[in-house]
């Protein structure tokens, strides 16, 4: 199954089981690569979200007109913050940033529990590096790139160049089939 992109020097398609990464120097302009990621030709998304809260995620998704009823959130910042949560059909939360188990198993159920095309937005791989550890990170994302490929998924991964070694950039930019380069004025390069 193929997966329409529209987002600017990307291909039109990519296969299924394909992850993207999107590499960026702050969070400025991720907003608008994220959403035209999640809003095309997409029967159900899960974003999970270590940098930002659930509540904060759905603003977002209403600014930039995403249909909300295709969404799934996973909020692994709120209660370790101890913010208020309310979960509900479409909001989920683990227990801590660092529960890397807990994000693979929710992504693994919601991957196996709807059909279609599914995306997935993991806003940050960056955060879960800082909570968990570069080496948990890295497993992390070899683990949800299997899981996109058995259930003939797409994924976008946000990594922020600015607070890792190069070394740790370039081992996350070899695990992707395709890289979003996101520049400080918006401007996009991008290799598939």
């Amino acid at each position: 199954m193929d997966y329409t992109l529209e987002i600017e020097e990307t291909p039109d398609s990519v296969p299924g089981g394909t992850g993207i990464l999107l590499l960026h120097p702050s969070t400025g302009e991720t907003d608008r690569i994220d959403t035209d990621f999640l809003k095309t030709d997409t029967d159900h998304f899960l974003v999970v979200s270590t940098r930002t809260t659930a509540r904060e995620v759905k603003q977002k998704l209403e600014y930039y007109d995403v249909d909300e009823e295709r969404a799934e959130i996973l909020d692994t910042l709120s209660i370790e913050h101890g913010y208020s949560r309310r979960k509900s059909d479409t909001v989920h939360y683990v227990a801590a940033p660092d529960d890397v188990d807990g994000i693979i198993e929710h992504i693994d159920g919601f991957l196996d529990t709807h059909d279609g095309k599914l995306r997935l937005s993991f806003d940050s791989i960056t955060e879960l590096a800082y909570y968990a550890g570069d080496d948990e990170a890295l497993e992390a994302v070899d683990r949800i790139l299997d899981l996109l490929e058995s259930y003939d998924a797409v994924g976008l991964f946000h990594v922020s160049e600015d607070p890792h070694d190069p070394e740790l950039v370039e081992a996350f930019r070899d695990r992707f089939e395709g890289v979003i380069d996101l520049d400080e004025d918006g401007d996009v390069d991008a290799e598939f």
